[in-house]
């Protein structure tokens, strides 16, 4: 079995088609057993957030696997696999493994280094053992995935990455504003991880007003009330800009959320109302949500995301995401180890259990041939005939081991199969291209789409 992640993210995707395929708490029991009905998916793990939809599966080839993951996943959210195929991406073996431990360091996250997805992946895995479906690989993986999570944190300081990127944007804010954002009235715009982050920061050192706005306008309620902000709705942004100096945006949103038509349109409501206040946009979001041709408005100053990391690219930020991808891997890199000896396991079993086979029969034989060998005879004989066998196997067996642990180590495993003629126990099916591989473009493993 080979270990696959297809998923996809506010990095790939709009936000309506991640909530066409979002998976409640009590849908995810339903949605597992549909995967392990597949054909080439043994184990299984999903993974659902509001800035994250991931499939994680052991699987019995690739293509095979990789269209089992589409197929229910395009069922689920009501439409074909085409309509998905750009807005996915897939990681296979190695990289699936790599991705696993970004995801739960942060180093995936919108906010970078934030924690909660540890909780995320924790509850994930805890559905997906009671649903009985996760086996030795995945079981593993999720396991290892958790305590490098709590690794990274506790071994650097990135948990406090996205609060110096949102500190960062407020200082280069400040300086428009001659040192001081004080009484400053602000909209923030999204109210996922990075837009509660914004707020809880804005609070903290004082702003004025504090408006929140989400396309989810029950999202927006809830984290405007939990820092005594105000909920705008997503329809009345135009005006809510026109009443605000400072704007953080951080949606999930793929096409740009603040239009040249949008801004112009809060700019002329601004000057209608005597204010000659400069705007300033603070756009948090990967991909952006301020649409490039914004920043030509006279008397509007955008900072993206590019801006802010060169101005902490040399800062404890980058030093921290750096040290948690170090982290990353060498954690990967001893997985592997792992993995690659745990596969020899059934092989070294079946060499073992063919040589009981061959000493078992080679001794009813023997009392065939010698029916004059008293019991304690035959015991020392069928002693010593196993000691040989065993002393025969240890070395090559544990030298197997290590063998495999080392890259390209199924090699060995297979040569050992071919030598003996060993019958390993596998129920999975040869792999074959399924008909919604050729009928969608689907990326190759290994890479995001």
């Amino acid at each position: 079995m080979n270990l696959l992640v297809v998923g996809a993210s506010y990095r790939t995707a709009p936000v309506a088609t991640l909530e066409r395929l979002s998976v409640s708490t009590a849908d995810l029991p339903r949605i597992l057993d549909r995967l392990l009905a597949q054909t080439y998916i043994g184990e299984a793990v999903v993974v659902s957030t509001c800035n994250r939809v991931e499939i994680y599966a052991a699987v019995s080839g690739f293509h095979g696997g990789l269209g089992d993951v589409c197929e229910v996943l395009a069922t689920e959210a009501g439409c074909s696999p085409a309509d998905l195929a750009n807005h996915l991406y897939v990681h296979y073996d190695e990289a699936a493994v790599e991705h696993v431990f970004r995801v739960a360091t942060g180093l995936d996250s919108m906010v970078v280094g934030e924690a909660q997805i540890l909780g995320q992946l924790r509850d994930a895995y805890h559905v997906a053992t009671e649903a009985d479906a996760t086996g030795r690989q995945l079981h593993e993986l999720m396991q290892q995935a958790l305590r490098v999570g709590k690794r990274a944190h506790a071994e650097t300081g990135i948990d406090q990455a996205g609060q110096s990127v949102v500190t960062a944007a407020l200082e280069i804010a400040a300086n428009r504003f001659d040192g001081s954002l004080s009484g400053r009235p602000a909209l923030v715009i999204g109210a996922g991880a990075m837009g509660a982050l914004a707020v809880a920061t804005l609070t903290r050192i004082g702003l004025g007003s504090i408006a929140v706005t989400n396309r989810g306008a029950d999202r927006a309620s809830r984290l405007a009330e939990a820092y005594g902000a105000t909920a705008v709705p997503f329809d009345d942004l135009t005006v809510a800009l026109s009443t605000v100096d400072i704007v953080v945006t951080a949606t999930a949103a793929i096409e740009p959320v603040l239009t040249r038509e949008t801004v112009g349109a809060a700019l002329a409501r601004r000057a209608a109302n005597g204010s000659s206040t400069p705007l300033v946009l603070l756009d948090l979001a990967v991909p952006r949500d301020v649409d490039a041709a914004v920043a030509e408005l006279p008397g509007v100053l955008v900072v993206d995301i590019d801006r802010l990391a060169a101005d902490l690219a040399d800062g404890p930020v980058a030093a921290d995401a750096a040290a948690v991808a170090d982290i990353v891997t060498s954690e990967v890199a001893a997985f592997l180890t792992w993995l690659r000896g745990a596969e020899v396991v059934p092989t070294v079993a079946a060499l073992r259990a063919r040589a009981d086979e061959v000493v078992t029969a080679e001794l009813r034989r023997l009392a065939q041939r010698r029916p004059d060998l008293t019991d304690d005879q035959r015991a020392d004989v069928a002693h010593t005939v196993h000691r040989v066998v065993q002393r025969l196997l240890h070395s090559p067996t544990v030298r197997v081991r290590q063998l495999a642990a080392e890259p390209g180590g199924d090699q060995y495993t297979a040569l050992l199969r071919e030598l003996f003629d060993l019958e390993v126990p596998n129920t999975a099916p040869v792999d074959t291209v399924p008909d919604i591989a050729s009928r969608v473009s689907l990326p190759a493993p290994g890479g995001d789409r």
